[in-house]
């Protein structure tokens, strides 16, 4: 059965906004915890559960499919014409009895399962989208702020905004300048390398593409190829 749930849609579109994550992505991350959360309980296959969250009428749904049988070998996949029958006249043998469930019916271990997934499905969807946004400023000028610095080694940590932070090493850094937490600095992009923490970011403000990016900002003639 079909069951209205107003919180769970409104959380969504909370993350949706809040963690700037598609709809649509989160609702499939949910489908395939409440997947592997039946599948836990209900000792099943990908292929006996289904799940349909339908957003616009604010409801969603899951399913147990289990194999029509004249003879059962596996009640958690299989159930025998007898009883097929006994939901439906019509039933055959071949065929795929559906049976709807209730989230509660679930469980704590397996609603702790849809929980972690989500999380972690989250997480992926927040690098993802760092990463997607790092690699379209890939060779350009931003704009980055200084979180810390180091000391010793002259390493400086910069928050790159939804591109997540990167470290902005003495050998990258014009010879003499300082910086100070919370300065706002312009640095070059050099490359984005995706890895499983996000986007590895390399940055310079020596870089010769940074230089070329400051003329073309002050020239618009440069950057159109007008000159």
């Amino acid at each position: 059965m079909a069951t209205a749930n107003n919180e769970f849609f409104e959380a969504l579109s909370a993350l949706e906004k809040e963690r700037g994550l598609p709809e649509d992505y989160l609702i499939e991350k949910i489908k395939t915890a409440i997947v592997i959360a039946v599948k836990k309980d209900y000792e099943v296959e990908d292929d006996n559960v289904v799940v349909d969250i339908d957003p616009e009428l604010g409801a969603f749904r899951a399913s147990l499919l289990r194999d029509i049988v004249e003879e059962v070998e596996n009640p958690h996949t299989q159930v025998s014409l007898e009883d097929a029958q006994k939901v439906r006249k019509s039933y055959k043998v071949g065929q795929r009895l559906v049976t709807p469930l209730k989230t509660k019916e679930f469980g704590r271990i397996a609603a702790q399962t849809a929980k972690h997934v989500i999380r972690q499905g989250l997480r992926e969807g927040e690098r993802n989208l760092q990463c997607s946004e790092m690699q379209s400023r890939a060779h350009e000028l931003i704009v980055a702020t200084v979180v810390s610095i180091d000391p010793e080694r002259g390493n400086v940590v910069l928050d790159l905004g939804k591109g997540g932070t990167a470290v902005l090493p003495r050998n990258e850094q014009v010879p003499g300048e300082t910086f100070t937490e919370g300065q706002t600095v312009q640095v070059y992009v050099v490359d984005v390398l995706a890895t499983d923490r996000g986007p590895r970011v390399t940055i310079s403000r020596t870089h010769p593409g940074l230089v070329k990016r400051m003329f073309e900002l002050e020239v618009p003639e440069i950057y159109d190829g007008t000159v």
